[in-house]
């Protein structure tokens, strides 16, 4: 399928530095509308728990585990 396609392709990528990359599908389903109050999102981000991106930190953006969590590259 499209699918199975996609995941080995992107399962196949690898960088000059030697990144490698895993990829599996998940068939789950999710329930869809499910909204955050701003002031909840807010709290996360106060707490370093979300820290947005760069570019396009609204849809872009990291959930640490714990603040101390080193940063993405």
């Amino acid at each position: 399928t499209s699918h199975e396609v996609i995941v080995e392709t992107i399962g196949a990528t690898t960088t000059r530095a030697g990144l490698s990359v895993h990829a599996e599908l998940d068939a789950a389903t999710y329930p869809k509308g499910i909204k955050i109050p701003d002031q909840e999102m807010n709290a996360l981000q106060t707490n370093g728990i979300l820290v947005r991106h760069t570019f396009h930190g609204e849809w872009n953006y990291t959930l640490r585990a714990h603040p101390d969590t080193p940063e993405p590259g």
